[in-house]
């Protein structure tokens, strides 16, 4: 899983927070890539190839973005087979999305059930 923000420090707490919450134990890769390698605040498409290739175990990638140019920058690296085989952008909120996919994902679940519960979370409701 790659989880891409504007701040490479929002990625890297999603990213502590999904994979502590997923039980402790051996859990699938997670990777973040906040942020611009100069340490500013942005997208880089750079940041999320080396992110993607880092995690990439051939059973596919599954992607969440945080707003709307990492989104573009996401599909523009896929039109250009830019990231491994088999890797999707996965239509979830960030935090909650994150957190159910990296807790299927370190379950064994293929990546249409770590796509399917991501998506879920949307229905998450709080109050």
């Amino acid at each position: 899983m790659v989880l891409v923000s504007h701040s490479a420090e929002v990625a890297a707490a999603v990213a502590a927070l999904a994979t502590g919450l997923a039980g402790g134990g051996t859990t699938a890769p997670v990777a973040a890539a906040g942020g611009t390698p100069d340490g500013g605040l942005g997208t880089s498409s750079e940041l999320i190839a080396e992110a993607a290739a880092a995690v990439d175990g051939g059973a596919g990638v599954a992607v969440l973005v945080d707003l709307g140019s990492a989104v573009l920058t996401v599909k523009a690296l896929l039109a250009e087979d830019e990231l491994p085989p088999g890797t999707r952008l996965i239509d979830a909120p960030f935090v909650e999305g994150a957190v159910a996919a990296v807790v299927s994902a370190s379950a064994g679940a293929p990546l249409d059930a770590v796509e399917a519960a991501a998506s879920e979370a949307y229905g998450y409701r709080k109050v």
